[in-house]
């Protein structure tokens, strides 16, 4: 008997209340409009998993959802703005321990720093985006630095393979980079129940992208991470992005399908040679934001990077820019 999907916030929020989890949707101010935390109860306190961005409107949700509750530890399942923006703010305010891995730990304390700010316009200019646009695209980075300080103080991090306690509940920590080079997923083996925070989401496939730091090919280790949780045969999917959903493994499926689509349209666009800029234009045909470039810049170099580390194209570096070519 096929179980039907939550179609409601509502009808999400009954279900995993179900296994002890108090679903927190946050406010974005993206097209992705909106980030999913969890709350849980424990011996010893509250668990809160993930926090949104640190701003006056999260913060007065998360008094009100708080209000008269022990908070004893966050879990943050990696460091981009809307997962770990407010955690260092609700720390201070409850005393609780933040807990992530250890990679993203140490990104989320660096990316918006000036040092690898400072690098974004050549970096950008390295990958054919016109000046007066990477200056944007880097100042848009910059503009996120409000939204994530104060950072946490992290003694303690996720490790792969420990048991951490959510709502009367034993989750197994799985590392899953891609989306993040440091991302965590939490899987309940007795429910088979997947956390699948970004790694796995219902309806758009997670942005996957070189942000010039890091994971030199974040996309072979996100196509490598699927296959990891596929082991796992997962029924029940919570992600941080829309409702959830049973059957871990078709959409599993479909994002490889997905990603083999994309593939070959990058071969495509570097066919006769291309800038990471000029792939990008034939990759992403819709109107964007300057977020959005950033986020589109960042994926057509991801697959460029995966072709080209798997031998499948070359680069070249011709008067600073680096070219693609088959």
């Amino acid at each position: 008997m096929t179980v039907q999907n939550p179609t409601s916030a509502k009808s999400a929020k009954d279900l995993l209340q179900k296994y002890g989890l108090h679903p927190v949707t946050l406010d974005l101010p993206f097209r992705l409009d909106h980030v999913n935390c969890f709350m849980a109860e424990g011996e010893n306190g509250w668990t809160v998993i993930d926090t949104g961005l640190h701003n006056e409107q999260t913060k007065a949700r998360w008094r009100e959802e708080l209000s008269g509750r022990k908070v004893a530890e966050i879990l943050v399942t990696h460091y981009h703005p809307d997962h770990f923006g407010f955690a260092g703010g609700m720390q201070e305010w409850t005393g609780a321990v933040v807990r992530m891995s250890l990679t993203d730990a140490e990104l989320g304390l660096r990316a918006w720093q000036s040092d690898f700010l400072g690098r974004l316009r050549e970096n950008y200019k390295r990958a054919g985006v016109p000046d007066e646009i990477g200056k944007e695209m880097a100042d848009n980075t910059k503009d996120f630095i409000p939204r994530v300080t104060p950072y946490p103080t992290i003694t303690d991090h996720l490790e792969e393979g420990e048991n951490v306690a959510i709502g009367g509940w034993e989750y197994e920590v799985i590392f899953t980079p891609g989306h993040s080079d440091g991302l965590v997923t939490l899987f309940n083996k007795e429910n088979r129940i997947l956390l699948s925070t970004d790694h796995i989401l219902p309806k758009i496939t997670p942005n996957i992208s070189y942000w010039f730091h890091g994971d030199p090919d974040p996309l072979g280790s996100y196509l490598q991470s699927l296959e990891k949780i596929k082991k796992l045969d997962a029924e029940l999917v919570v992600p941080s992005h829309g409702l959830p959903f049973y059957g871990a493994n078709d959409r599993l499926m479909e994002i490889q399908r997905h990603h083999d689509r994309r593939l070959d349209e990058a071969r495509e666009a570097i066919d006769g040679g291309a800038t990471v800029y000029d792939a990008c234009l034939k990759l992403f045909r819709k109107d964007l934001t300057v977020h959005e470039v950033r986020f589109a810049i960042g994926e057509t170099l991801s697959h460029l990077e995966y072709l080209r580390h798997r031998g499948q194209c070359h680069r070249e570096l011709k008067n600073e820019v680096y070219w693609y070519y088959i």
